[in-house]
């Protein structure tokens, strides 16, 4: 990841080998943002119709570069379109960030590089973290397993300078501190699920949060398959007994200084599912390695709320199998005892997700935090209901309109869905507590079962969030803003800005 600097050096002077500016959709055409000003004189005000005259029109996501020729400090400038402003001439904190990401991503190659877009809504705190939180999102690249093919490749950016009215400045200083713990959280995300499931079985992913929990000063301990035994732990190891690699489950604990609430978080860790005995297709298979993004994103929000020192307690909890369908792997018609007692009748061996995470949640709730929020790649059912980049919120609704909005301000977005009430009725069970899916071969509605099914198993009037990012988690697609191809870090940030919120608001 690059580091991230301050200077209040006007952009015109740069020394930096490319100066980021920003572009927006103006009424009669593209204006220059607020901080390319001294560039502009420094070019004899002919900036902006040269941007204009390579094409350049100021809409989200547009990136030009232009070459200076020798009139300014910086050899080449970037303008990064930011869209329309609203009425009062300012620019969301997401289109900042995506223009930040953008103009990063397409300067692979560049050592250093130098960014006004921190000033584009007059050096506010929140557009600075923006601003630097996506230049340094968008210089990700995952080049563990290159070999060959790294030859002749371009490197990421190696330094971001954010231009800013008062670089000693408390708050903007903070606010580089806070960017830059979000996108080594996200990144260490990220770095987990593009991982091969070759390498990152159950007992890798629990050593991989022990090391990240090392690192951050969090305490953690690690259940092997014999401790999930002798304490009941029937999903996990029921999932995990069709593979020849061991589940594990991961505790990490972290005790804010003044903290006033507490939160328990569970995120799933299926390091590959197959489906075991209920197999999937083939096709798509090989993106089931990112089915343990949940787990990855819990470890990174527990260590970034370390690195930021968050007034607040939480105990994550967090469970890691391998779904294959080995001879002693778990078969529809089983009944599993599940840890806490209740006994869930098999369906759908591909359901193991909310398996897993049953057993995390009893076990959390025991812990008696103040709020409870899972998140998990549960479902397609949510990318059908969503698509890839909206996440679903399910749950208590005001604990789940407080992550929606933190969604909102960390740039992942979610939608708050309703658990009702006749959904339960379809996971009734003729022979045990529970069905682990609708027993009436019901396809509809598969999100919401899920949520439902995860929810009885949390104690009544603690209050619960369960987030499905099964599609926004990892992009198959082309990378936009400051989203790459594979592991998105979805959603990292969005628990810390929920923790933040906490800790402030309780």
């Amino acid at each position: 990841m690059p580091t991230l600097a301050l200077t209040d050096t006007v952009a015109g002077k740069s020394r930096a080998a490319a100066l980021v500016i920003g572009i927006a959709k103006g009424e009669d055409g593209p204006v220059l943002a607020t901080g390319a000003e001294s560039l502009d004189e420094a070019m004899g005000g002919k900036l902006l119709p040269a941007l204009i005259a390579v094409g350049a029109t100021g809409k989200e996501g547009e990136v030009t570069k232009l070459a200076t020729l020798g009139t300014a400090g910086v050899p080449v400038v970037v303008a990064a379109g930011l869209g329309k402003a609203d009425e009062d001439g300012r620019f969301r904190t997401e289109s900042v960030r995506r223009a930040a990401g953008a103009a990063t991503r397409a300067l692979s190659g560049t050592p250093t590089v130098a960014s006004t877009l921190g000033l584009v809504n007059g050096d506010d705190e929140a557009t600075v973290r923006a601003a630097g939180e996506g230049a340094l999102l968008g210089a990700y690249d995952f080049t563990r397993y290159r070999a060959l093919s790294q030859n002749g490749r371009k490197a990421p950016v190696a330094k971001v300078t954010l231009v800013v009215g008062k670089s000693r400045d408390r708050l903007t200083r903070a606010a580089v501190a806070r960017s830059t713990a979000l996108a080594a959280a996200a990144d260490l995300a990220r770095d987990l699920v593009n991982t091969p499931p070759n390498d990152l079985h159950p007992v890798e992913l629990a050593a991989a949060a022990r090391d990240a929990a090392k690192a951050a000063g969090v305490r953690y301990a690690v259940l092997d398959e014999k401790a999930l035994a002798k304490g009941g732990f029937g999903g996990i190891l029921a999932v995990g007994n069709g593979s020849a690699n061991p589940p594990r489950l991961v505790l990490l604990s972290y005790r804010g200084a003044k903290a006033k609430t507490s939160i328990g978080l569970v995120g799933k860790g299926i390091t590959f599912d197959t489906g075991g005995i209920s197999i999937k297709p083939s096709t798509g298979m090989n993106l089931m390695k990112s089915d343990m993004a949940g787990a990855a994103a819990v470890v990174a929000a527990v260590c970034a709320a370390a690195d930021l020192g968050l007034a607040l307690d939480i105990d994550a909890w967090v469970p890691m199998a391998e779904n294959m369908p080995g001879g002693n792997a778990y078969r529809p018609g089983d009944v599993v005892t599940m840890y806490g007692g209740r006994t869930v009748e098999v369906l759908n061996t591909d359901a193991e997700g909310r398996m897993i995470l049953a057993d995390a949640l009893v076990r959390a709730a025991e812990d008696k935090p103040a709020y409870l929020v899972e998140t998990s790649t549960l479902t397609a059912a949510q990318v059908v209901a969503l698509g890839h980049r909206v996440s679903a919120v399910m749950g208590d609704e005001a604990l789940s309109r407080r992550v929606e909005a933190a969604g909102e301000r960390s740039g992942e977005p979610m939608w708050a869905m309703p658990l009702p009430e006749e959904v339960r009725s379809g996971i009734d069970s003729p022979i045990a507590d529970i069905s682990q899916i609708n027993a009436m071969w019901d396809r509809g509605a598969g999100m919401l079962v899920a949520g439902t099914f995860l929810a009885e198993f949390v104690p009544d009037g603690l209050p619960f969030a369960h987030i499905d990012i099964a599609g926004p988690s990892y992009n198959s697609f082309a990378p936009y803003g400051y989203t790459p191809q594979g592991g998105t870090g979805v959603p990292v940030r969005t628990l810390v800005e929920l923790m933040e919120d906490l800790a402030a608001n309780g």
